[in-house]
């Protein structure tokens, strides 16, 4: 079984209460897995727990709305290094309901930002651009995935997942099953071994 398959099985187990449910050894050699959410703490209580993860199998990355602005960013650097230094075999990007990042237009945040004493001309012309600012949560997701499969800094064998998440109930939902992305690339190349880009 693979790991986000098997993953999703244990997910539907926990939100039906079974609270002993955990990845087993089938999926061990996929492990670790890194995962990029959003800062929100309501996430706190509910990842990795809700995946069926070990604490210590789990590369935990987070920003807010967990955004990726570009193939070359800071958060590209980190999902790299999770893979080469921490050993990670899987990314999943995780969104999740009722996110306030999705919430919040590009005037609200400048507004909240200068009752900090954060004027509007200390910041980028293109607010929404510069902070990740979004209308839809899943779509949100599709861009991040996108912009990391296209990254020259994750390989062409770690399968890159868009997931969703509830955060009431914990439910994960599939947005982007990264192993496709990759099926569908390696057909393409007719088994060349020649550099590949991947598009989802």
């Amino acid at each position: 079984m693979r790991l986000l398959d098997a993953v999703l099985d244990v997910n539907q187990r926990r939100v039906a209460g079974d609270r002993n449910a955990w990845l087993g050894a089938e999926v061990e050699a996929s492990l670790p897995l890194a995962a990029l959410t959003c800062i929100d703490p309501r996430l706190n209580r509910l990842i990795p727990d809700m995946l069926g993860i070990a604490d210590d199998k789990f590369v935990w990355l987070r920003n807010a709305g967990n955004i990726i602005t570009g193939p070359l960013s800071t958060m590209m650097r980190s999902l790299a290094m999770a893979c080469a230094i921490k050993g990670a075999r899987e990314i999943a990007i995780v969104g999740h309901g009722d996110c306030l990042v999705g919430k919040t237009s590009a005037m609200e945040l400048a507004d909240r930002l200068r009752s900090f004493g954060v004027e509007r001309s200390q910041l980028p012309a293109n607010l929404a651009e510069f902070f990740g600012l979004f209308g839809d949560e899943r779509q949100n997701v599709l861009r991040s995935v996108r912009t990391a499969r296209v990254s020259p800094l994750i390989g062409p064998r770690v399968p890159v997942h868009g997931l969703w998440i509830d955060v009431d109930s914990g439910r994960l939902e599939w947005v982007i099953n990264g192993y496709e992305g990759l099926e569908t690339a390696a057909a393409a190349a007719g088994g060349s071994r020649r550099g590949i880009r991947f598009q989802v």
